[in-house]
């Protein structure tokens, strides 16, 4: 792996808009529709409703309201994740949120677990693919993969060791137009549980490319996709660059 960025990541990076282009906001907001089968498996079933997430791009920081009762808000850090109310008062906070999962693929997640886990995921799939041109990521090749008839390129990322997200190390497939199409990594707070995570139906935001379908996966242990277990799904619109 080199610190320099990866050739194809560069040509990535200007399909989806240009790295300094990003680099000029702060972060981004969006409503998610949110469904998928991994919520009932964790004991935090999620209602059906929109949400608006809000992630900023240079510090690892998001906000999901509402997030439980139609008031409360959800806000997240690496080092702290909190639930308030619409006053303002705390329902629930914890420090080291990471430390805090019962990492069995049946282990049930409690409100700050869903918190932590819905916070860096969000904040990993709206920083994505742009943050690749930040200090500290490091990417290399790996072998193309077949999907509906399209060659992907491939390229692992190994994230820096102060970022939270899935796992430190994960793998980016892009099509011929090098827009993102596939997403695969383990998830360390559930199990190390493989995933292939698909991405469609981009839109311009404010010049920057980003999708409105996202749809998750398990992974079979011979590499094939579980398509009775679509993980998760979520449904983005509304995009609001600030």
């Amino acid at each position: 792996m080199s610190g320099k960025l990866h050739p194809l990541l560069g040509e990535v990076l200007e399909e989806h808009g240009g790295h300094e282009r990003w680099r000029k906001f702060k972060g981004i907001s969006s409503t998610i529709l949110t469904g998928g089968k991994l919520w009932a498996l964790k004991g935090a079933p999620l209602i059906a409703v929109p949400r608006r997430a809000t992630s900023e791009f240079h510090r690892q920081w998001t906000r999901v309201t509402p997030f439980g009762e139609p008031d409360w808000t959800m806000t997240w850090t690496p080092e702290h994740v909190d639930i308030s109310a619409g006053d303002g008062s705390i329902v629930a906070a914890r420090d080291n949120g990471r430390e805090a999962f019962d990492r069995s693929f049946t282990g049930q997640w409690d409100p700050l677990n869903l918190a932590y886990f819905n916070g860096y995921a969000m904040w990993t799939y709206f920083a994505t693919p742009f943050v690749f041109g930040e200090p500290g990521y490091e990417a290399r090749d790996i072998a193309p993969i077949e999907n509906e008839g399209e060659t992907l390129r491939g390229v692992a990322v190994r994230f820096p060791e102060s970022v939270h997200s899935h796992t430190r190390e994960q793998r980016f497939y892009f099509g011929s137009d090098r827009l993102l199409r596939r997403h695969d990594y383990s998830v360390d707070v559930w199990a190390d549980a493989p995933a292939a995570h698909f991405v469609s139906a981009y839109i311009d935001v404010d010049g920057l490319r980003y999708p409105t379908r996202r749809s998750v996966f398990t992974v079979k242990p011979d590499g094939t996709l579980d398509r009775d277990f679509n993980a998760v799904t979520i449904e983005l619109s509304d995009y609001t660059l600030f």
